[in-house]
């Protein structure tokens, strides 16, 4: 325990958490030997502190350490970045440049958000864990590099590779010693010592004295979800120092700082078995416009229908929800048997000619590729408020293409 401390104090991680705790143990057990290691878990948990903690205890600790956002870098420049290019080899390569695994032969690099690497950089990529070889952009000569390489995702990989948006033998070539970072809303009290560090440091930053918290206000940091995880935390603990000038902070005040707060912590919301995860926008449209033509064909046979029998009670009765579907409650009437019997629903023809009027509105729709696309766009960054990174999700898009697709309609300019 002692040693875990004093890992603990070296690297600046808080908690006691025995999810956190094993991490630790794991990174340090792992870190002398030479394995891949992927590191899981949400945003903002802390993930970039363990590939440190595995670089500084391993026999590598004297070498380079590159950590790379993957998700930063342009699709286009990508492999230039990580594997180097020579002179020429693209518009703007006015001279060679060598790449992250080239510069860090003998060292290690991290690879945070992995699983936003285009599937040709994977390639690349594989060959590089497999081989120890790769090739400048624009070069037919194979180099060697020993490097160690550690990943990290804030999204199920599984999950990416079912949609095919990511390579499953790089998957578990990466994923040779798995860890795992729990989010802080299962990580209890260490939400407390966070919040009584982060305090601590902004009183001494900006000289004035640490706010600190009411029995009911710890309740309520022990409540929350904590999307954001401990970097939201240490936003809302750095805003209250600063904001508030009341020192002992109560639940009252600390509301205020908690976007859409509950007191009970909901189960979360997970997604059916039958919903469909599509790996491209172009999938999404597709399938709109299938419906659609689908949609059109049964509404056109129904009104051809209606007008041969001349609102016919037998088909009327036949066809009553489709009915109510497509011209709602108020193309249906109630209609007397002859014998007497229970009354049925039949289609009442004055309503016939308008409702047909309705469906033209729907035949002159758009259909062009274009405008959907940009349809959906605008309903999943409204739906998200203009937070592109799940409004991509989302779409079944990532976040590069999306910023892509936005600069390229127009849409919000």
């Amino acid at each position: 325990m002692k040693d875990l401390q004093s890992i603990k104090q070296r690297f600046g991680i808080i908690g006691n958490h025995p999810g956190l705790n094993r991490a630790i143990d794991i990174a340090v057990q792992v870190a002398p030997t030479d394995l891949s290691v992927l590191i899981t878990g949400e945003s903002g948990t802390g993930k970039e502190i363990f590939p440190q903690v595995i670089h500084n205890f391993s026999t590598r600790k004297h070498g380079q350490y590159i950590p790379v956002n993957c998700g930063a870098i342009p699709e286009g420049t990508i492999d230039s970045e990580l594997f180097g290019h020579e002179k020429g080899s693209f518009t703007g390569a006015t001279d060679s440049r060598k790449g992250y695994f080239e510069v860090a032969d003998g060292g290690t690099i991290f690879l945070d958000e992995v699983a936003e690497l285009p599937l040709s950089t994977q390639v690349r990529l594989l060959r590089v864990l497999e081989t120890g070889e790769f090739i400048r952009v624009g070069s037919s000569k194979v180099q060697k590099t020993n490097v160690r390489v550690i990943a990290a995702s804030n999204v199920e990989i599984p999950s990416v590779i079912a949609e095919g948006r990511f390579r499953e033998d790089l998957f578990y070539r990466l994923n040779t010693v798995p860890v795992r970072i729990p989010p802080l809303r299962e990580r209890g009290e260490d939400i407390i010592l966070l919040f009584r560090k982060f305090a601590s440091d902004f009183a001494e930053r900006y000289r004035m004295p640490s706010i600190r918290l009411t029995p009911e206000a710890q309740q309520m940091l022990l409540n929350y979800e904590w999307p954001g995880n401990v970097r939201q935390l240490k936003n809302i603990t750095e805003q209250i120092s600063v904001i508030e000038n009341e020192r002992e902070i109560t639940d009252e005040i600390l509301r205020r700082y908690l976007p859409d707060y509950t007191t009970v912590k909901l189960p979360a919301v997970l997604s059916r078995p039958e919903e469909k995860s599509f790996a491209s926008e172009r999938e999404i449209l597709y399938k709109i416009l299938f419906d659609m033509k689908s949609d059109m064909n049964d509404l056109k046979k129904l009104v051809l229908g209606i007008i041969e029998k001349g609102g016919d009670v037998s088909f009327a009765e036949e066809n009553t929800g489709a009915i109510r579907n497509l011209f709602g409650d108020a193309g249906l009437g109630r209609k007397t048997r002859a014998d007497g019997a229970e009354p049925v629903v039949a289609f009442n023809p004055e309503h016939k000619i308008a409702d047909i009027e309705d469906t033209e509105e729907i035949v002159e729709e758009s259909l062009s590729l274009s405008d959907k696309e940009i349809e959906l766009i605008k309903k999943a960054l409204e739906k998200h408020n203009n937070k592109r990174k799940y409004a991509a999700k989302e779409l079944g898009i990532s976040e590069r293409t999306l910023y892509r697709k936005i600069k390229e309609y127009g849409i919000g300019t």
